[in-house]
C-alpha cells in the first residue's frame, strides 16, 4: 500500500546511499552541507510519515513494519561513515568517541531482535518517552556531526555533535535495559 506516508518512509531509505556518498570524503564542505540538508529533510520525513498517517487514519502494517527500519538505517549508515572518516574523533577521548556510535549500533540491533520475539509471545512494548528523548539526541548528535564537517571553522558544532552523542548513547543503555528488563520476563 503506497500511500503517501509510505513513500516519505521509503524516501527515507532510498535517501541514505546518497548521504553516504556525499559523506565519504571529508575534506568535501559542500557534499557535508549537501548531506546535512538531506539528513535533515529525512528528520522531517520521520515526523510528517506518522503524523500523517495517523491523521488521515491511513497507519498501514507497511509503514508500522518500515518506518523503525528506515529510521535505524540512517542512523546506523550515518554513524559507520561518519566513524569510517574521523569525523567521531574528537576533543579529550580522540577515537574514543566512537564507542558512543557502537553503544547506539548495539543498542539498535538488540532492541530490534528482543521486538521481534516479544512480538511472537504478542507482547508489545510501547516506546517510552526517554526512548523518544534518546531518538532526539541522536537526530541532533548526527546532524550536528554531519554539518561540522560542512562548516569546520565551527568547531563549536563538532563538539555539540560528540556530547549529543555521549548522551545518546547514555540514555541508550538505559533505555535498552529497560526493554531487555521487560524481554526477560517473558523468556522461560
Amino acid at each position: 500500500m503506497l500511500t503517501l506516508p509510505n513513500l516519505l518512509t521509503l524516501s527515507r531509505i532510498l535517501a541514505v546511499p546518497l548521504l553516504a556518498v556525499l559523506l565519504w570524503w571529508p575534506g568535501w564542505v559542500a557534499g557535508y552541507l549537501i548531506a546535512f540538508v538531506i539528513y535533515s529533510l529525512a528528520g522531517l520525513t520521520d515526523y510528517f510519515d506518522g503524523y500523517l498517517a495517523r491523521a488521515s487514519g491511513r497507519v498501514s502494517r507497511l509503514g508500522i513494519f518500515l518506518d523503525p527500519i528506515a529510521d535505524k538505517i540512517m542512523v546506523a549508515a550515518v554513524i559507520l561513515v561518519l566513524a569510517a572518516q574521523g569525523a567521531l574523533r574528537g576533543p579529550f577521548l580522540g577515537d574514543l568517541h566512537v564507542v558512543a556510535g557502537l553503544i547506539i549500533l548495539i543498542r539498535e540491533i538488540a532492541v530490534s531482535g528482543l521486538r521481534e520475539f516479544l512480538a511472537g509471545v504478542q507482547v508489545s512494548v510501547p516506546v517510552s518517552r526517554l526512548a523518544k528523548w534518546k531518538t532526539t539526541l541522536q537526530i541532533i548528535a548526527l546532524g550536528a556531526l554531519i554539518l561540522a564537517g560542512g562548516l569546520p571553522q565551527q568547531v563549536w558544532i563538532h563538539f555539540v555533535g560528540i556530547i549529543s552523542l555521549w548522551g545518546a548513547a547514555v540514555l541508550t543503555v538505559i533505555t535498552g535495559w529497560d526493554y531487555l528488563r521487560i524481554g526477560l520476563r517473558h523468556m522461560d
